[in-house]
C-alpha cells in the first residue's frame, strides 16, 4: 500500500440556478472543497468536501482551516486519523484515497470530468436510480412534469416551509396530476411541532386508504427536530406511513446512536457528510439498516463516491437522492477550469 500523497486542494464557489428553499432557510451558493492526492507513481485520487454545517456536519472554515494546516506530502495515517468532529472532511480525503491509490486499478481520474464520466458506470444487481428534488411549495406543481419527461419517477417535495394547511391542499393537487406509480416523498427537513407532524401523518394515512390511489407515498423525511427523537419514534409506530431520519443520522455517531436507541425504519444517510465511508461500511454490513443515500449538493467528485458507497449498500431498492442536477449549470466546463487552476 501506498503510504505518501502529494496533497493539494482548492475552495470551489458554485451559485444554485434556482434559490433552494427549505425550512433550515434559503440556500443560494454552494461552497465547498476540491482536494488532490497524488502518489507515488502519479496515479490520482480526487476528493471533496462539502460541508453543510447547520445540518451537523463542521463548518467550512473548519474544513480550509484542517486543509490548510496540513502538510504537502500527507500520509495513510493521516488520512484515517482525521477526528469525528471533522465528518466531511473524513469523507473527503478518505473517498480520495479510495479512488486513488487504494481504489479500482480499472479506473483513470487524471482530471475531474473522469469522475462524470465514472458515474455512468456506477452498477448494482439493479442498476440505481434516482429521486429528484422538487422545490417547495406551489412550484412543484410547475416542475414535476419535465422531471418525469427527464425519466424521474420518484420526487421529494419539501414541506414544513409555508403554512400547513396551504401545504396540505398543494399536496392534494400532486397526488391528483402525478402519474400513476410515481412515488412521492415528504421532507419536513424537522420543521414540523409535534402537532403538525401527527396532521401530515394521519392525512397521508388517510391518502394511503384510497383503494383508487395510484400515486405512493413513499415516507415522511425528518418530521421533528433532532431532540424529538423519542417522538419521532413514537410516531413510528403510530402510523401506516413509514417515517425516515436525515437530520438525527447526519454524523456516524448520530447514526450509531439512533439504531443504539431502537430505529429499525428508514435511515437516509448523506454520504458527504456521515464521515468515514469504511466505517460506514462496516456499520451497514452489521446492522443491515433500510437507507436512503442522498445528496449533499456536492459536485461530480464527491457524487461519484457517494455514489459508488449507495450502490454497495444500498438493499431495499430505493431510489438515491441524486435527481439535483437541474439545481446548477453543467459542471463538466467549470470542473475542468477548477483543475486547471488548482
Amino acid at each position: 500500500m501506498t503510504n505518501g500523497y502529494r496533497f493539494e486542494f482548492r475552495p470551489y464557489q458554485r451559485r444554485f440556478l434556482r434559490t433552494l428553499t427549505t425550512n433550515h432557510g434559503n440556500w443560494d451558493i454552494r461552497k465547498g472543497i476540491i482536494l488532490r492526492l497524488t502518489d507515488e507513481s502519479g496515479k490520482i485520487g480526487w476528493g471533496e468536501i462539502a460541508p453543510i454545517s447547520w445540518f451537523g456536519s463542521e463548518t467550512l472554515e473548519q474544513a480550509l482551516d484542517f486543509c490548510r494546516q496540513l502538510p504537502r506530502e500527507i500520509t495513510d495515517e493521516i488520512i484515517f486519523s482525521i477526528p469525528d468532529e471533522l465528518p466531511a472532511c473524513q469523507f473527503g480525503f478518505e473517498s480520495g484515497w479510495e479512488m486513488g491509490s487504494g481504489g479500482d486499478e480499472g479506473d483513470n481520474f487524471i482530471t475531474p470530468n473522469s469522475c462524470i464520466d465514472a458515474i455512468n458506470r456506477v452498477s448494482t444487481p439493479n442498476s440505481l436510480f434516482y429521486s429528484a428534488l422538487l422545490p417547495a411549495g406551489e412550484a412543484a406543481l410547475n416542475q414535476w412534469e419535465t422531471l418525469w419527461e427527464q425519466g424521474y419517477h420518484t420526487f421529494k417535495w419539501k414541506i414544513g416551509v409555508y403554512a400547513i394547511a396551504d401545504e396540505l391542499e398543494i399536496l392534494k393537487s400532486l397526488i391528483d396530476t402525478l402519474p400513476d406509480f410515481t412515488k412521492l416523498r415528504l421532507d419536513a427537513n424537522g420543521g414540523l411541532t409535534y402537532e403538525e407532524a401527527n396532521l401530515w401523518l394521519r392525512t397521508c394515512d388517510n391518502l394511503k386508504a384510497n383503494a383508487e390511489l395510484a400515486v405512493e407515498i413513499e415516507f415522511i423525511e425528518q418530521p421533528l427536530p433532532v431532540e424529538q427523537f423519542q417522538q419521532m419514534l413514537e410516531l413510528s409506530t403510530s402510523y401506516e406511513i413509514t417515517i425516515a431520519i436525515d437530520e438525527s443520522v447526519a454524523t456516524l455517531r448520530q447514526l450509531a446512536a439512533c439504531y443504539q436507541q431502537g430505529w429499525r425504519g428508514i435511515f437516509v444517510i448523506k454520504p458527504g457528510i456521515v464521515g468515514s465511508p469504511s466505517r460506514l461500511r462496516k456499520f451497514c454490513h452489521q446492522h443491515k439498516i433500510d437507507t436512503v443515500f442522498s445528496s449533499v449538493f456536492e459536485t461530480a467528485i464527491g457524487r461519484l463516491a457517494a455514489l459508488r458507497l449507495a450502490a454497495e449498500l444500498s438493499r431495499n431498492n430505493r431510489a438515491v437522492g441524486f435527481g439535483i442536477d437541474h439545481f446548477f449549470e453543467q459542471e463538466e466546463t467549470w470542473l475542468q477550469s477548477l483543475w486547471n487552476n488548482l
